[in-house]
């Protein structure tokens, strides 16, 4: 079946995986790491997007993503992924891609699921055996809102001021809620509804969503459909 489309709609919290290709390294040093979020904080910047979340791992990394406009993500995303290769390849002597094809993402439901999604984010160096708590790597978002850093990078979701009347007080319950983990229910959700494109919503969100884009946004039903001609009496 030929891969969906990405859904882009300006407003939307967008979780987004971008891998290696072959699941090669796409840093090779804090260098590199640097140039990474850099590139895509400026190009957030330039494309009227807000980097709500990101973590980065050997191979692949994840972003948490609020576009003002329907282009932003991708332009955005675009930008990064050529000067980035471009100056990898430099650096490192290779060429060639660097990434395993497109970008994956979803569409995320705020109040419900945005953060589930930065948590699901921050562990994911943690169930990769990275680390044995996401306060331990310093290449992602957490440090910032549990207040052990300052990044300017980050633009806190609305969903996470609502945590608390204090810095204080949300940097405590963002902590719990990581600390509390997370389902393997929960994590599948997240993962496949970002690598195949579905939106991570309740059925009342989505079924919103729909009316908005002729591209289908959740999978369907299992079971063959039944036809007309089958449904007369």
């Amino acid at each position: 079946m030929a891969r969906l489309p990405r859904l882009t709609v300006a407003g939307y919290p967008h979780h987004i995986i971008q891998r290696g290709n072959n699941r090669q390294d796409i840093v090779r040093s804090d260098a590199d790491r640097e140039c990474l979020l850099d590139l895509m904080a400026e190009n957030a910047r330039k494309h009227q997007v807000a980097l709500n979340a990101y973590v980065l791992m050997h191979n692949h990394f994840h972003l948490l993503l609020t576009p003002e406009t329907a282009q932003g993500v991708p332009l955005m995303m675009q930008a990064v992924g050529r000067r980035y290769v471009r100056y990898f390849n430099d650096l490192h002597g290779r060429t060639g891609t660097l990434w395993e094809g497109r970008y994956r993402s979803t569409l995320v439901q705020a109040e419900r699921y945005l953060l589930a999604c930065m948590v699901y984010m921050d562990l994911n160096p943690v169930r990769a055996g990275m680390v044995s708590e996401a306060r331990q790597h310093p290449w992602s978002s957490h440090r910032h809102y549990i207040g052990q850093a300052s990044d300017r990078r980050v633009t806190p979701p609305s969903v996470y001021w609502g945590l608390g009347n204090t810095p204080f007080a949300r940097e405590a319950a963002y902590t719990e809620l990581v600390h509390a983990g997370q389902s393997v229910a929960q994590q599948g959700a997240i993962t496949d509804a970002t690598l195949y494109g579905w939106a991570l919503g309740d059925a009342t969100f989505t079924a919103e969503l729909q009316k908005r884009t002729p591209r289908r946004i959740a999978p369907a039903k299992p079971g063959r459909p039944v036809s007309r001609r089958a449904e007369k009496p």
